[in-house]
């Protein structure tokens, strides 16, 4: 069967390969044998490329951490999944394989819906709503503030607050998403400048801003635990900036403002991520929660679709392509 393998850590464009590999065992109990379809190549798969994440799998081996594939094998007592069954597939399976075996618990149908935007459903949804709803209580009406606004977890968290009544301050570094961001549903969208604290004031005119998102680190971090309200909690779940973080003492002293860290891959995160996919799903079904998709490339073209997503835009691996 066809595959994507990396031959060592290192640059996507050098390691990477389509690749032969042998085909997977046949299901065993509580197994099932399913095709891949559709994998998004998120900026997280290019730290996995390049050795760089957290959880990383053998190399040399496949990589690719979400998507969606059709059950075509089923193996004895499993009973909750049919054969064509569309199921979400777990995260760090390294899947992009044609077929691979996997355990069916956990597993469930997915609704019929857009195949490329369900493929997104396993890591960024889900992240949005527990960052909402794991770090603080927000009440409809508060506010919540966040940086990378346009990035995948940030176009979620615009639609799962909007979902939940609550009301989103979105800062970005380029003018022309602040019109894109508010026809996704962002209530304000602020270029990030000098004045950017002052604006946010404005913006939510004495509401509360009860929680903070950071993807970028460095003092962007501390902008956004500068804006929120005392008390709220500041949660940074990315580092696409600094790797360091740069927050004034005085905040978390005199402002009692409280800063985590989150990872889906954490054990308490892992076991709320199931729940929380299933709580977004209606919004990926009905279209609430759409991201824009700008490349969908066959697997053979693996190396042009990494350049594609170095360079920014999300990328769809289409395995039904191959």
């Amino acid at each position: 069967m066809k595959a994507i393998q990396i031959s060592a850590f290192g640059e996507p464009r050098e390691v990477l390969r389509f690749t032969d590999l042998p085909e997977p065992a046949a299901p065993g109990v509580n197994e099932v044998l399913v095709q891949l379809e559709a994998s998004p190549l998120n900026p997280h798969d290019l730290y996995v490329i390049k050795g760089g994440f957290p959880v990383l799998p053998t190399a040399p081996g496949p990589v690719g951490n979400e998507g969606v594939g059709r059950v075509i094998g089923l193996g004895e007592d499993v009973d909750h999944l049919a054969i064509g069954d569309r199921v979400l597939l777990p995260v760090f399976t390294w899947l992009w394989r044609e077929r691979m075996t996997i355990p069916a618990e956990g597993l469930f149908a997915l609704p019929n819906a857009d195949l490329h935007q369900l493929s997104m459903l396993g890591i960024n949804p889900p992240t949005a709503a527990l960052l909402l709803s794991e770090y603080t209580t927000l009440k409809p009406g508060d506010w919540v503030v966040q940086n990378a606004a346009n990035s995948g977890v940030g176009r979620s968290v615009i639609g799962v607050a909007k979902a939940r009544g609550l009301k989103t301050l979105n800062i970005v570094r380029r003018p022309e998403l602040v019109d894109e961001l508010k026809a996704a549903g962002a209530d304000v969208v602020l270029v990030a400048g000098d004045d950017t604290k002052a604006e946010a004031e404005r913006a939510v005119e004495g509401g509360r801003i009860g929680l903070g998102i950071d993807a970028i680190g460095g003092e962007a971090i501390g902008l956004i635990a500068d804006i929120v309200s005392p008390r709220a909690a500041v949660v940074a779940y990315s580092i696409l900036g600094s790797a360091t973080m740069s927050i004034p003492a005085w905040l978390p002293i005199f402002k009692q403002v409280t800063v985590h860290g989150f990872f889906l891959g954490n054990p308490d995160s892992a076991a709320a991520a199931p729940a929380a996919v299933k709580d977004v799903l209606p919004l990926v079904v009905s279209g609430t929660l759409h991201t824009p998709i700008s490349g969908i490339y066959p697997p053979s073209a693996i190396v042009e679709a990494a350049i594609h997503a170095e360079r920014g835009g999300k990328v769809i691996i289409d395995f039904t392509a191959i």
